[in-house]
């Protein structure tokens, strides 16, 4: 595969997990930190990050935007629930140290 072929199924591939992450509000960011040691908010970072790599400015709002779908507060308002104390005692044993 060249690379060219390589970065457009890479972008589908993106593009899909954002439609799914989006289709599965219910899954909150606590539970996908809790399970595959990321979330929403990391995949806006590495937007972020990989857009600064390439010299574009893109900022924390407009890259929460991106991956959210939506501003990151009107997705909070709508979806986010309170993390329980399960989940955050699951978060405080799963978290890298630091």
């Amino acid at each position: 595969m060249d690379d060219q072929t390589r970065e457009a199924v890479e972008a589908a591939a993106f593009r899909r997990l954002l439609a799914h992450l989006e289709s599965r509000p219910d899954a909150q960011n606590i539970d996908l930190m809790n399970l595959a040691g990321f979330c929403r908010n990391c995949l806006s970072k590495w937007y972020q990050a990989a857009a600064a790599d390439r010299g574009v400015e893109v900022d924390t709002a407009a890259a929460r935007a991106a991956i959210y779908g939506m501003p990151y507060s009107e997705w909070k308002a709508r979806h986010q629930r309170p993390a329980t104390a399960d989940q955050l005692a699951a978060f405080e044993q799963s978290k890298p140290s630091e």
